[in-house]
């Protein structure tokens, strides 16, 4: 059987719904692995084979169609992947050795033929051999004693051991310990390789071991000793595809394809990665890349795009023919495997016709079936019901001389067995048995599940058990057919004992699994255990279906647990499932029984809004309720919507009423359906109509109209006709115009020329311009000419709203035939249609047509040129089309300016919009309110304060009052400049002028306050907006939670969050996110593992981002055990992590103080292929910053120095001027990576070096940091009256070293009066922490042991300010400025010179003082704290003690002179204080002062 050549990495086609491949490269006794199906359904899924190249024929075994995967599958070994088991009669065993033996031995005859020997001797012209002084030799099979002369390269390639020679160094590298890696044995170079033997070498490599086998490759590669060859990447690709490493193989195809050259073998390698994974757009790339290389597909390279489309998604008609004929478009002829490709993609989608197609096909153009044709034909045929078909063909593979395999066998036996043939089944049981085959998994799970569907439970369950004495191995369909069949036969027990059987097997149930036990529970009436089966389905995640909830539900009811019925009614309605009409029967029957009313109103409801039934179907279901009364109220809507009487439904509900005496109602009841059935009179039903609308009742007219319509009963009078359709048009109902009109053509009711108008305009109205002028085009055929241009005007300004020119300027063409003289409204409303595409030269034309033959244009034509210029982008060509237009005489109207003032603020062009309002107000054009709204809401956006100030200023005294659009947009400008105050004052004139906050006022408001770090008053205006009956936005509710977390209030924050889910707001993964991060602060990870149970309950399933929140939330709490055991549950998910998981486990061990099992992960990390980057050097020398010895540090360092990261202990061991070279390389290297990775970096050295006394150097890598864009260059400024800082988002250390350096540079500034200092400077810190450090608490600590006159801002959190003189004063006198350079320490000190202590990174000599002082007399003064700190420990105690006493006489001494009241006479006001409150209250005002909210 011949094959064309496919790499080993391309995907095999699929037989049954599962099939075994085995591959051509690994030795005869490897099995290959198969998913197992794990449930019930009536769609089937398939499995691929691994390689097109390694499947001489495709083993798989048929199921019933009424059994398909799950994504929880169980894998097992299937031993007919070898050959000499699938032809057990032709004894293959003697040419298959199984031996493991790593001896050389003398290959015999057969295994010479072998398809590996075959391969490497048509590769051996083609490829490079290895320098002669590579490699020296021993004597291959025997030891020697001496050296034996080298082979030259001929003989090397000619020599016939190459097979010992690779098998050798394979079973050597195999054999290598997790610790010993494969340049031990390469290098030893024992025996001569040619590159040919290292591509064998790096293939039986890596049938067992990926890893290793990329070593080899990398090893080359990295020695030098050949550069690596076509063949050689297509292997190490093929080896990293069947791995599913397909990031690794792209990372090597991408780095070497440039160099590859015209290599098809590398590019199908490489598609066939695409191929296994169904990515049929990357493999179609691919393709192009190939021919854009100059190298053209060969069959392989078509025969992977085949497999990859098949993979992609189902089989369109005609869909395998195409891609026979674009294979033989390109010049090739489809070959066994092309056909053979199709034929198993018609066999998965059981596409009879297709397969029929591709087998003609192939018998047409002479292409031989072999084997695998054979298997997939019967399969199909099979899963078509076609059985006889599958048994001739069966019979026709054995006459062409195949031998039929496992596959075939099974799929044969599908096929009887799907058509129930018992007999026919046993028959080709005992021929498969009789060849030496035997029963299999798949044979027993077929067989069982047919005796199952016949009702034969006792030979089903004889099977299983003869299953499990034949060592095969149930799975959960095999469990799942007994549950069921078991259950339908009233066996309650023994389907119970098989489901724990299944259990202690380790078998998952499935769906269907539990879906038959609880069925098989319901029937036999154990509500019990049929409840305690459903809730452990749900608990082991499952989601119940159809089936499942209808069978409780219908159970529950059956029982009269109305309450648990109800509530699984909801959850069942909730995950998109609908009762069945029987089950709603049985529903509102219980509730009516138990009279509750209102329940079953709301089951009426869901059947109408949810189900979307009609109310005939719904009365229906509500007589065999026996709920008469709801089923009379349905009943008479049904009659009304126009659906026919039931009389069954009229017989039951009239029974009803004459059982209770209700007569009168029965009669009323026979009235209404005399006066709305078939028969009515149909001359009131039209006079009804016509009187309710002329009486302007148009709703009663429409509700009557309603009810008769759908009888048919009208006349063919056209006066109710247009009396509905123009009530329709005046009230806007433009719908129900339409509907009426189309009734009104239905019944062939004649049209008037009104009636064409009144609808032509309608549609219009409707946005179907093609309609209206459908509609114009009938009334012209009819002779109607319209005497207004009206409709022509609408028709052709529709047009160019839906961007349809063209037919707007046909229209046009037609007026201007009909008329000698096209009206002025046409033409402009042809310029408005041109305007709205952008088509400024056809508008133009029209214009210039207008200047020549009349009628002359106007404003409005002017405005569609401009419009069309605007639209198309060109605001440029502005200016000269209106100078083109003044020098023709026309003057420019206030709306041309308007509308190009409008287009610039859109652009956010504020030069220009400030000229073109000057301009106006300079020509006399006074400003409008419209006017005003946009230059504010321009002004605005780009942050322009004192304009918008100035603006709102000058609207007022033009006499416009700004409404509440005015007010939002300067709201969001103060607030997003953070100038709560103006903020607060803006609101304040919303409420003095009388206008109602809408929702953008509410919720602007509530994110300033969550800024302002004042939560408790954002959630309290948040209750006056719902209040006011407004909703706010979901990410003013995140705003606030996120500000309840930053201020610890982390109960708020959860309740706000319950709040939101329990009110069934939808919440998106960011929610989820954000809430995790509020259990972290509050170190409580438990919290955030329930949050993510509640994602998978909401649908949402954690992502990678999730679980890393997770992890962190752990790491935070000194969980770290917890943050590995979430890596471990990564991992296991298959994902291919980075190291940001890694580095969070190890931060958490790390700021556990647990260095040595950090050091053990960061060595594990490696093991497992990762190298460590930036995160994990961060983490590493963010935790030796901290460090109390220096020896501890070091060995955190050295921990890095072990993995090639050196840099850190060599700037603390060396000095050395080549360290700040490669600083900057390694900066300039980080600077492009993702999460903020140089800055990090930084931040932490800068901390290591602060707190070893490097200061010199940090100076040096501060600026480094500046130079290379990780700082911003004006963290600091020293400029004329601007003397300030930012130092927000610094680390501690990186921050005390921009604190001196600018302190150095104001003090010069002091010393020689230039730059100018403001009155006031400013050095922002923030209130943020950075990994646990308060930067506004360390700098603090700093100025105040300084003695420096910075105090924080009364009115701003985050802010420290200064009086320039006062500061200026103390920069040149305080001793402690007297030396301001940084210096390095001149050896390093035995211990950190830094403390942290409760988030304050202090100097380690000062924390005594520190403590005492702040925990004895709270927050004092900087001087102050100063001259304590300076002071030995009993002065400075000595000191606090008299200062206490000190304040207690002092205290005395004003309670004695009256108390507090002659305190406020002396104290001097403070004019302008900001007083913060606490709520917001609707009838008063957001305080500023004494003028706040009350």
């Amino acid at each position: 059987m011949a094959f064309t050549g496919v790499v080993s990495s391309v995907s095999s086609p699929i037989l049954h719904k599962d099939s075994f491949s085995s591959s051509s490269s690994s030795s005869s006794s490897s099995s290959s692995k198969v998913h197992r199906p794990t449930s019930f359904s009536c769609s089937s899924i398939p499995t691929t084979c691994s390689s097109a190249s390694s499947c001489s024929s495709s083993n798989a075994e048929p199921l019933s169609d009424s059994i398909s995967f799950d994504k929880n599958t169980q894998k097992f070994s299937y031993s007919r992947a070898s050959p000499s088991v699938r032809w057990p009669d032709m004894k293959l065993s003697e040419s298959y050795d199984q031996s493991p033996q790593t001896q050389f031995t003398i290959v015999s005859p057969e295994l010479t033929r072998d398809s590996e020997s075959t391969e490497k001797a048509d590769n051996l012209r083609s490829l490079d051999s290895l320098d002669e002084n590579d490699e020296t030799q021993q004597v291959l099979g025997r030891p020697s004693r001496t050296r034996v002369k080298k082979m030259n390269k001929l003989a090397l390639k000619r020599a016939k051991d190459w097979r010992e020679r690779v098998k050798y160094l394979t079973d050597r590298i195999l054999g290598l310990k997790s610790d010993e890696f494969v340049a031990d044995v390469l290098d030893d170079r024992k025996v001569q390789m040619t590159p040919t033997d290292f591509c064998f070498v790096v293939k039986w490599v890596g049938q067992a071991s990926w890893h290793r086998a990329l070593e080899v490759y990398e090893w080359l590669n990295l020695r030098h000793w050949y550069s690596p060859n076509p063949r050689m990447l297509a292997t190490i690709l093929a080896v990293l595809g069947k791995a599913n490493q397909v990031g690794l193989a792209i990372e090597i195809f991408t780095r070497a394809e440039p160099d590859i050259g015209n290599t098809v073998q590398v590019y199908n390698a490489m598609m066939g990665i695409q191929a296994r994974a169904g990515r049929f757009d990357k493999v179609h790339e691919l393709l192009d890349l190939m021919r854009e290389r100059g190298c053209e597909p060969d069959l392989v390279s078509f025969n992977t795009l085949i497999n990859a489309r098949l993979k992609s998604g189902a089989m369109a008609p005609n869909l395998a023919i195409e891609l026979l004929d674009e294979v033989r478009r390109s010049g090739l002829r489809p070959d066994i495997i092309t056909y053979n490709t199709l034929l198993s993609g018609c066999s998965r989608e059981s596409n009879l016709e297709e397969a029929t197609k591709v087998f003609e096909d192939m018998v047409r153009h002479h292409c031989q079936p072999d084997l695998w044709t054979y298997n997939a034909m019967i399969s199909v045929f099979g899963r078509c019901g076609m059985p006889s078909k599958a048994d001739k063909l069966f019979k026709e593979l054995e006459s062409r001389g195949f031998l039929p395999d496992a596959v075939t066998y099974n799929s044969l036996l599908y096929a009887f067995a799907r058509d129930g043939n018992v007999e026919k089944v046993k028959e080709i049981c005992e021929d498969m048995v009789q060849k030496g085959f035997g029963k299999d998994e798949m044979t027993y799970n077929t067989m069982i599940h047919m005796y199952g569907k016949q009702g034969q439970h006792d030979l089903a369950f004889q099977l299983y058990r003869d299953m499990k004495t034949a060592g095969r191995t149930p799975d959960a369909i095999t469990y799942t057919v007994l549950i069921d069949s078991l259950g339908k036969a009233n066996k309650i027990t023994e389907a119970a004992n098989v489901m724990s059987g299944m259990l202690d097997a380790g078998v998952k149930p499935t769906l269907r699994t539990y879906s038959a036990l609880i069925s098989g529970y319901a029937k036999a009436g154990m509500q019990v255990d049929a409840q305690k089966t459903f809730d452990c389905m749900v608990r082991s995640g499952i989601r119940p279906d159809q089936i499942a909830y209808s069978v409780m539900l219908d159970m529950f009811l059956r029982f009269n647990e109305t309450k648990k019925a109800m509530a699984l009614y909801r959850e069942m309605l909730r995950d998109g499932f609908i009762p069945d009409n029987g089950l709603y029967g049985v529903m509102v029957r219980v509730l009516g029984r138990e009279n509750k009313s209102d329940a079953i109103e709301k089951v009426i409801r869901d059947m109408e809004l949810l189900c979307g039934k009609n109310p005939q179907v719904i009365s229906s279901i509500l007589v065999k309720g026996e709920c008469y009364d709801q089923a009379a109220k349905l009943l008479r809507l049904a009659i009304t919507s126009g659906y026919e009487l039931d009389r069954e439904n009229l017989l039951s509900i009239l029974s009803s009423y004459s059982s209770s005496g209700r007569h009168s109602e029965a009669q009323e009841l026979l009235e209404f359906l005399r006066e709305h059935a078939p028969g009515s009179n149909q001359l009131i039903a039209e006079a009804l109509v016509v009187i309710l609308c002329k009486a302007r009742q148009f709703q009663a007219a429409l509700e009557e109209y309603g009810k008769t319509k759908g009888f048919h009963s009208f006349s063919r009078s056209s006066i109710m006709y247009e009396s509905m359709i123009q009530g329709c048009k005046e009230n806007e109902l433009f719908g129900d115009a339409s509907q009426v009109f189309s009734d009104m053509r239905f019944f062939g009711v004649e049209l008037s020329k009104l009636l064409y108008q009144t609808m032509a305009l309608t549609y219009c109205k409707m946005g179907f311009p093609e309609t209206a002028h459908h509609l114009i085009d009938q009334a012209e055929a009819k002779g109607f000419i319209f005497d207004s241009v009206a409709v022509y005007v609408s028709v052709i300004e529709e047009y160019g709203k839906v961007k349809l020119w063209q037919k707007a300027e046909s229209l046009v063409g037609r007026l201007r035939q009909r008329h000698t003289e096209v009206d002025r409204k046409v033409w402009n409303a042809l310029i408005q249609a041109y305007a709205e595409s952008g088509c400024y030269e056809r508008a133009r034309a029209i214009f210039n047509t207008m200047m020549r033959d009349g009628p002359t244009p106007t404003v409005d034509s002017i405005n569609g040129l401009l419009q069309a210029l605007i639209v198309d982008g060109r605001l440029d060509e502005l200016y000269v089309v209106i100078q083109e237009l003044q020098d023709m005489g026309f003057k420019i109207s206030k709306s041309s300016i308007l509308m190009m003032l409008d287009a610039f603020a859109r652009a956010g062009d504020v030069f220009e919009v400030r000229k073109i309002y000057d301009g106006m107000k300079a020509a006399g054009y006074l400003p409008n309110m419209n006017l005003y709204r946009v230059m504010i809401r321009l002004l605005c956006r780009v942050k322009r304060v004192r304009d918008v100030e100035a603006m709102v200023s000058e609207m007022e005294e033009a006499g416009f009052k700004p409404d509440l659009s005015i007010w939002n947009s300067v709201l969001k400008l103060y607030s997003s400049i953070e100038n709560f105050r103006k903020t607060v004052e803006v609101y304040q004139q919303i409420q003095e002028a009388g206008l109602s906050p809408d929702e953008d006022t509410y919720n602007t408001l509530i994110i300033m306050y969550c800024k302002d770090s004042r939560p408790e008053e954002g959630l309290s205006l948040m209750r006056e907006m719902r209040n006011q009956g407004l909703e706010p936005k979901l990410d003013t509710y995140k705003s606030l939670i996120s500000a309840f977390s930053k201020q610890q209030l982390y109960d708020q924050a959860e309740e706000l969050f319950e709040e939101l889910r329990s009110n069934g707001r939808k919440l998106d993964r960011s929610f989820y996110h954000t809430m995790i991060k509020v259990f972290r602060n509050s170190k409580n990870p438990s919290k955030a593992e329930m949050l993510v149970t509640m994602m998978k309950e909401a649908g949402m399933e954690p992502n990678f981002a999730t679980m890393h929140l997770l992890m962190v939330s752990y790491g935070g709490s000194g969980q770290p055990g917890e943050a590995e055991k979430v890596l471990e549950d990564l991992k296991e998910t298959g994902l291919n992590l980075n190291t940001l998981p890694y580095s969070s486990v190890i931060d958490a061990y790390l700021k556990n103080g647990d260095y040595n099992v950090a050091i053990q992960k960061l060595k594990d990390m490696e093991k497992e292929g990762l190298e460590p980057d930036h995160r994990i050097w961060t983490c590493f020398i963010r935790a030796a910053s901290l460090c109390q010895r220096t020896s501890e540090a070091f060995t955190l360092l050295n921990a890095l120095s072990d993995t090639g990261f050196d840099l850190p202990i060599r700037i603390l061991t060396e000095k050395s001027e080549s360290l700040i070279s490669e600083v900057d390389q390694c900066l300039e290297k980080l600077g492009p990576l993702e999460d903020d990775a140089a800055f990090n970096f930084v931040n932490a050295l800068e901390d290591l070096l602060w707190a070893f006394e490097f200061r010199a150097t940090a100076s040096w890598v501060y600026q480094l940091a500046i130079k290379r864009g990780i700082y911003r260059h004006d963290l600091f400024r020293v400029a004329d009256k601007d003397w300030g800082a930012d130092f927000r988002k610094l680390s501690a250390g990186s921050a005390l070293v921009g604190l001196t350096l600018w302190l150095d540079h104001m003090q010069d500034a002091s010393l020689q009066g230039y730059p100018e200092s403001p009155k006031s400077v400013v050095l922002i810190t923030g209130t943020s922490e950075y990994n646990s450090i308060s930067l506004n608490s360390t700098l603090k600590a700093c100025l105040w042991e300084m003695g420096s006159p910075f105090l924080p801002c009364r009115t701003r959190t985050g802010l420290l300010v200064a009086k320039a003189h006062s500061l200026r004063l103390w920069l040149k006198d305080s001793p402690f400025c007297l030396d301001l350079e940084l210096k390095d320490a001149p050896s390093l000190p035995e211990y950190n010179s830094m403390q942290l202590m409760e988030g304050c990174f202090l100097r380690r000599g000062l924390v005594p003082a520190f403590k005492e002082v702040t925990e004895r007399l709270g927050i004092v003064r900087p001087k102050k704290f100063s001259r304590l700190a300076m002071l030995s420990d009993e002065k400075r105690t000595k000191a606090i003690e008299a200062d206490i006493e000190g304040r207690k006489q002092k205290l005395e001494k004003i309670k004695k002179n009256g108390g507090l009241g002659r305190m406020r006479k002396i104290k001097k006001p403070t004019k302008g204080k900001y007083t913060p409150r606490s709520k917001l209250r609707h009838a008063g005002e957001i305080g500023v002062g004494r003028k706040a909210l009350k």
